[in-house]
């Protein structure tokens, strides 16, 4: 079976390499189930009802992700009605996964389809599972906070608050999907790190440097099939989280415009729709100590 899609060989084979073979999985290694049992967060991402990818963060305390075999893994978590990623969730649906450790920098992946779903629980049959490296990862200890639910807030543009958090931001996750429904395709959701400041506004567009990584190429290679994406800040201190969507460009060279230390590429997002979640997280993370692979300085030229 194909491990990856056409595009993401075109993401590889642009990005100037070959991937021969990848620790990707059909179902979770037992490392991977026990991983996700420990967890008090979870990334997770679909497609709306017009194709965009939308995504969200899950909280609970540990156990809150469980696996009833190797091949199905189940969420208990809340889901509020006006956060549009949540409202999305339906059986059949592709769903991408992505379960991190900020205190010792883990991360595992899970892709699949919802299985079955309630009221606050969702099943997911796993098609992809494998980790990632633990590279561009700022480590931090997480704690529980107070969180009152604040209502959605939707945004006309990006206002000075989001350009705030962008700015200052180590740390943001992008959703991305291509080829929905086949073996090798379907909806993903990455970690992006890197020195605060690696992510550079411009209007209502942000370019992100691409460093070295696993050469899987799955966000770019979605990005080659399908240039809409969704991206995921967070505010670790008061909560609050920031969903932005907007259409993908690649540049495949670094140029003067572009330049910034450990870059082999850059892509950017050009906004159309932005909305906020005020005090979202019932958890703070403080920072134990920046993470020594980072390869950024953070200073754009």
């Amino acid at each position: 079976m194909e491990i990856f899609h056409p595009d993401e060989k075109r993401a590889q084979t642009l990005a100037g390499f070959m991937v021969g073979s990848a620790g990707i999985y059909p179902s979770m290694p037992q490392q991977h189930r026990d991983f996700f049992a420990g967890l008090p967060s979870f990334y997770i991402a679909t497609l709306d009802d017009h194709g965009w990818p939308v995504a969200t963060v899950l909280s609970g305390p540990p156990g809150f992700i469980s696996t009833v075999d190797n091949s199905h893994l189940r969420i208990n978590s809340p889901r509020r009605e006006d956060c549009p990623a949540l409202s999305a969730l339906q059986s059949g649906k592709e769903l991408g996964t992505l379960g991190l450790d900020f205190s010792n920098r883990r991360r595992n992946r899970v892709n699949g389809v919802i299985s079955r779903m309630d009221k606050n629980r969702l099943e997911l049959a796993v098609k992809q599972s494998f980790g990632n490296c633990p590279k561009y990862i700022q480590r931090r200890k997480i704690t529980p906070r107070q969180s009152e639910f604040e209502a959605i807030a939707h945004l006309s543009g990006l206002d000075s608050k989001a350009r705030e958090m962008i700015a200052s931001a180590d740390t943001f996750f992008v959703a991305t999907h291509a080829h929905a429904g086949s073996s090798t395709g379907g909806v993903d959701i990455s970690h992006r790190g890197g020195n605060p400041g690696f992510v550079k506004i411009v209007g209502e567009t942000l370019w992100v440097p691409d460093f070295s990584g696993n050469r899987y190429m799955n966000t770019l290679g979605n990005m080659l099939a399908e240039p809409r994406a969704a991206l995921l800040f967070m505010d670790f201190v008061n909560g609050d989280v920031l969903h932005l969507q907007g259409h993908t460009e690649l540049n495949w060279q670094v140029d003067a415009q572009h330049k910034l230390k450990g870059a082999e590429r850059f892509w950017c997002l050009h906004v159309t729709s932005a909305w906020r979640f005020p005090g979202l997280l019932p958890w703070q993370g403080s920072d134990i100590e920046f993470s020594p692979a980072t390869l950024s300085t953070g200073i754009w030229a």
